[in-house]
C-alpha cells in the first residue's frame, strides 16, 4: 500500500519560508526609517475605524499570560481637551489640543478579572494566581505589559497610514481624576495622532547602532 503522507517540511524549508514573508524595504521604511515622531498635525478628522484597526493589531502582539491589560481613551472632542489641558506640560500643551486625537493610554489594575476569557483553558487559576499578587506586583505587571502594547499600537498607527506623537510630559494624578476616577485604571502617556504637518518637523536627532547597545553571550 502506497504512502501518501506528505512529509513534514525540513528546517531549512521553514526557515526559506519565513524570510520570504519578510517585510520589504519600502515596507520597513515606512514604519521604521522615514517614520517621525509628530509635533504637528494637518486639520483633518480621523476615522474610528482606522484607530480601531491600529488598535485591533497591536493587540495581537505578545503580553505576560495574554494579560492585554492597555486601555485607551481617545480624545477628541472640545469638551474632552479641554478635560485633559490641566495635565499638559506647557510644552505640550498647545500641541495636544491641536491634535485630531490624543490617545490617552492607561494600565487596568484588575486585568487579571479577565483570564476566564483570555485565557479560556487556564483562566479561572490565573485570575486566582494573578488576583491574589501583592498589589504592587499586580500594578507592576499591568504597567509593564501596557507600556509594551502601547509600543505595538505606536508601530500599528504608522502601519495603517497614521502619525503618532508619544508624550510623558502631564500630570498623571490629574488625568487620572479626571478620566478614571474609580481608580481602576492608571494613565501612562498621551500619544497625539493624526497626518503629521511634515513642514514642522524636527531633524531626526542621532541614535546608537545596533552594534553599540548588543553583545553576543
Amino acid at each position: 500500500m502506497e504512502d501518501y503522507t506528505i512529509p513534514a517540511p525540513t528546517i531549512d524549508e521553514i526557515v526559506e519560508v519565513k524570510l520570504a514573508a519578510a517585510l520589504d524595504e519600502p515596507s520597513l521604511a515606512k514604519i521604521f526609517v522615514e517614520a517621525r515622531t509628530a509635533n504637528a498635525f494637518l486639520d483633518r478628522a480621523i476615522p474610528h475605524s482606522l484607530l480601531e484597526r491600529a488598535l485591533d493589531l497591536a493587540l495581537l502582539g505578545p503580553t505576560s499570560a495574554n494579560s492585554l491589560p492597555l486601555r485607551i481613551v481617545f480624545v477628541e472632542s472640545r469638551e474632552a481637551k479641554e478635560k485633559l489641558e490641566p495635565a499638559l506640560s506647557e510644552g505640550n500643551r498647545a500641541k495636544t489640543m491641536a491634535a485630531p486625537v490624543t490617545a490617552i493610554v492607561a494600565a487596568d489594575l484588575k486585568f487579571f478579572e479577565h483570564f476566564p476569557r483570555l485565557v479560556p483553558e487556564r483562566g479561572e487559576m490565573f485570575k486566582s494566581r494573578f488576583g491574589g499578587m501583592p498589589e504592587p506586583k499586580q500594578r507592576g505587571m499591568a504597567w509593564d505589559n501596557a507600556v509594551l502594547q502601547m509600543a505595538y499600537f505606536i508601530i500599528a498607527l504608522r502601519a495603517v497610514g497614521l502619525d503618532a506623537g508619544p508624550m510623558a510630559g502631564f500630570e498623571r494624578p490629574v488625568v487620572d481624576k479626571a478620566f478614571f476616577p474609580d481608580g481602576r485604571f492608571v494613565s501612562q502617556y498621551l500619544i497625539n495622532i493624526g497626518y503629521a504637518d511634515t513642514s514642522k518637523m524636527f531633524p531626526r536627532l542621532p541614535r546608537f547602532r545596533a552594534s553599540e547597545v548588543a553583545h553576543y553571550a
